[in-house]
Formats: C-alpha cells, structure tokens, sequence
C-alpha cells in the first residue's frame, strides 16, 4: 500500500498499486504555501482501460455478494474515516486549503454517506403490485448495472468521491475512480481505506490523472455503462457528448449561481451570518456558494454596512492554523480567474465595497469580495465566478425577488431570510431550484435528501437519500404466474 511517507503514489488497479504505463508523474502541493505533497502518476487510456478490465471482471462476482455484506463494507469504511476524521482533515486543510472545521465537515458528510448508505444493503427496496390475472404475483427490483466512471472535482475531495462511490458500491457496481488532479493524495487515501475496509480488489480502482486523457477515455469506454461527474456545466456538455455513442447512464452535477433573499422582515444578524457563511467559507468555492444577496430596498443600506463590516473581520491564512476563517483558493489559475470577474464586475459598472483583490506573498489567497449595485443582468450576477464574491442585488418586493432568483440558467441551491410565514412558503413553491432553504444560507445539505439541481445545473438526475440508487440501479419487473396455464394479459376474455 502506498504510505504518505514516500511522497511517491500509484495507482490502484486490480487490487496492486502500480505505476502509470508511460511512467510520467505529476505532483501535488500546498496552495497556501506551494509546498510538494507527493508525486503521482500521470495515467492515460492505457491505464484506463486496465483498471475497467479489472473492475468489469470483478463485477461479476461481487454482483453476487448479498447486498447486506456489501453494506456492511460501508459500515467499516465509514468507522475508518471516524476514526481518522482529525487526520484526514489536516491533510485536506493542507492539500486543498480549507479550515479546518470546513474540511472536518467535509470528512463528515463522507462517514454519514457511509452509514447511510450501509444501510440501504438492507432496503434497496423494490415495489410489490396485484396482477391483474389470478394466481399471478408481479414485482420490480433493482439490479446493478456494471462498471461505474467516478469523476470527482477537488473542493470535496472526500465527500463527493462518498457520494458517488458508496451507493455504487451498495448496489452491487464496480468502480473506476478518477480524483481531481489538485487533490490526488485526498482521493488515494479515500481508496485505501475502502481497502482496509475489506473492498475486494478490482472493485474499487483508482487512475490518477487529467481529464483529458483518464477522463475522456472513461467517458468514451465501451465497457463503463455509467459515468458520474461533478464539475463545470462546459465540462458536464463534453461528457454528455462523448458519452452518447454508447447511450451510458451520464449523471451530472454541474455549476451554480446560488441566491440568499433578504426581506425587510428578516432577523438582519441571522441573515449576515447566513451570508458570510455561504459566499466565503470554502474561498466560495462551492457549487452551492452564495454568489448574490437579493435585498429589499428597505433592509439593503444595513444589510451592506453589516455585510462589509462582518466581510472586513474575516482572517485569512493556510486552513490548518487556530483561527483562520477563510483559507487559499485551489491554485494560480483559480486566483487569476477570480481577480478577472472583479475586473468585470467593475467595468460593467458594479460598486466594488471590499476585496478585490489577491493577497500578496506565498499562497494563492483572495479576500473576500463584494459588489453592491449590481444589475442582475451583468456578468458577476450570472456567471459562476467559484471565488469569495459575492453581489448585492436590489429589488422592491418578493415577486422581484423570486424573479432575479429566478433568472439564471442554472437552479441549484436558494434561500429566502424572512420571519413570514406566507412568504416563505411562495419562496419554497416559486424558486427555482432544487434546494431551497428557509433562514438559513445556501450550504448545509443533509445526506438523506436528494442533493441536485434543476436547469443547467445538471441532467436530471440527484445524488444523496433514495434519489442516488437511481443513477445506480436498472429497473427490473418481474412476473410469476403460478397458475399452470397460459394466461394471456390485456386479451379480452369477457366475450
């Protein structure tokens, strides 16, 4: 097994950790100080198309596992990341930047997703029906479809990978795992302990690399019927297209350009910590961040004073030191795209009130930033900036508000501060959106409800609860007709 120790990490294929066939590596490092965590390798098709021959063997014996085994798998997998939630964390504050808190957090969500997924190798449940004919029994079950391509981004680098990979796991599928090349280290620990958990080898394999040489090539591969992804909408479009040849099950979880509804009404300190929480923890780098606050002209001159003023106290600084609250963005490409939609937001007109820009020294670090006087048609208020920004909207009334809520292309989480009752209730009916939250921010989602989004934030499908076996599961109806005879359904008999 690979040991942090070495700084030098391989592949998982098969059960063995190997190197990539063309032997190039890349490496890994800290984005608050650029320090190297180890070097990986730097996989292609090759290696692909080896780790699905593993997988695609392996499915058909563990296909045969009773799914209530298969659970109990998770049930120890999800006990190893309790236990090493401190350890794990560290790591993630190290190799992708959050606090520690945030990436604890992020540990979490993986050991709930564990045991609730662990549990569902005792339910995967099916439907019972009467027939319409006598001596006639009728029943649908879910059956495993094969090998699942898991493509995860790196700002959950062990949540999501959880998300996916437990409920494939469960319902009797195989896994080719390909972690965000920014967080390698994250996804090889995942991987080993799935293994140490008892995961039988080829049923979790794991192909570092790029997305255009490992990704591309499980989207295309003939013999992975499922893909899962999480990333950019553009991203979420290429798979769909590579992916169509072979009519896969293609899930997605694409981009986000989330919306806090601040009413006149609203308890104005709950709805700053909301916000604070939402636009900057993770650097707002999360598909669900609070990118616009829609305020009621009535509450928006205190709403703004208190928003800046809280925004102004935050500290910033590598995620695992006491007291830090907002840590670096990814990488030096993140910082350069982020610092590109203040420019915008300024030349479109937009009131620049704090931030704006990069910190200087070691480190990829932004302050947090945020616009006041934003049109909801300029590009800060429509595009996913995925950085600590966030823009302040004015708007008249409710209807106002759900309509520039509303008017985006994508619809992934939202949220509406207001101690209305009638009002909150218009909000969860009309916004658009497949998360709403009433006096709370955008983030906080809780893995036994379906997490997704609806336009162009993904395709259909949801992740997390009942709603995740779905993407993992085929549909199968069975008849049983014990009658000893030929009974031949829809025929009119009556005459």
């Amino acid at each position: 097994m690979a040991s942090t120790a070495t700084k030098t990490f391989k592949n998982f294929i098969g059960g063995d950790w190997v190197d990539a066939a063309s032997g190039e590596t890349f490496e890994t490092t800290v984005p608050a100080t650029g320090e190297s965590l180890g070097t990986f390798p730097k996989s292609g098709p090759d290696d692909v198309d080896r780790a699905v021959e593993a997988a695609k063997a392996a499915f058909e014996e563990w296909r045969l596992v009773p799914a209530p085994k298969r659970g109990e798998i998770l049930f120890r997998f999800g006990q190893l990341l309790a236990d090493q939630k401190d350890e794990l964390a560290l790591l993630m504050a190290r190799e992708m930047g959050k606090v520690l808190p945030e990436a604890a957090g992020d540990v979490q969500e993986a050991i709930d997703m564990s045991f609730y997924m662990g549990g569902e190798g005792r339910r995967l449940f099916g439907h019972t029906t009467p027939s319409e004919l006598r001596d006639k029994f009728n029943m649908s079950v879910r059956q495993p479809i094969g090998v699942v391509g898991v493509i995860t981004p790196w700002n959950f680098p062990i949540a999501i990978p959880s998300w996916k990979i437990a409920p494939a796991l469960v319902c009797g599928n195989t896994v080719v795992f390909k972690p965000a090349t920014d967080t390698p280290l994250l996804g090889e620990r995942f991987v080993e302990l799935l293994v140490e958990a008892g995961v039988p080898a080829g049923v979790v394999n794991v192909v570092h690399g790029g997305g255009g040489a490992v990704g591309d090539r499980l989207v295309r591969h003939p013999d992975v019927p499922v893909i899962t992804l999480t990333g950019s909408r553009e991203t979420g479009v290429e798979v769909m297209r590579n992916a169509a040849e072979n009519l896969k099950h293609v899930h997605l979880e694409l981009g986000g350009k989330n919306a806090i509804i601040v009413l006149d009404d609203a308890d104005l300190d709950l709805a700053v910590d909301g916000i604070v929480w939402s636009a900057f923890g993770t650097s707002g780098q999360r598909c669900t961040a609070a990118s616009r606050v829609i305020v009621q002209e009535g509450a928006y001159e205190e709403l703004q004073s208190r928003l800046v003023a809280a925004a102004e106290k935050l500290r910033l600084g590598p995620g695992w030191e006491e007291g830090v609250d907002v840590g670096p963005v990814i990488n030096r490409r993140a910082l350069e795209k982020i610092h590109s939609y203040t420019e915008i937001g300024t030349d479109e007109g937009a009131k620049l009130l704090t931030g704006g820009e990069a910190v200087n020294g070691e480190g990829t670090f932004y302050r947090p930033t945020i616009f006041g006087d934003v049109d909801p048609e300029m590009r800060v208020a429509q595009e996913e900036i995925f950085g600590p920004t966030t823009a302040l909207i004015r708007v008249r009334d409710l209807d106002e508000a759900v309509r520039v809520s509303n008017g985006i292309r994508f619809g992934l989480s939202s949220s509406i501060f207001t101690r209305d009752v009638n009002k909150a209730f218009r909000a969860m009916r009309d916004l658009e959106a497949g998360i709403t939250y009433i006096n709370a921010g955008t983030i906080g989602a809780e893995v036994h409800l379906p997490f997704g989004g609806t336009k162009q934030t993904g395709n259909g499908h949801r992740e997390a609860g009942q709603a995740a076996l779905d993407v993992f599961t085929e549909w199968k109806s069975i008849y049983v007709d014990y009658s000893g005879k030929l009974q031949k359904a829809q025929i009119d008999t009556a005459g």
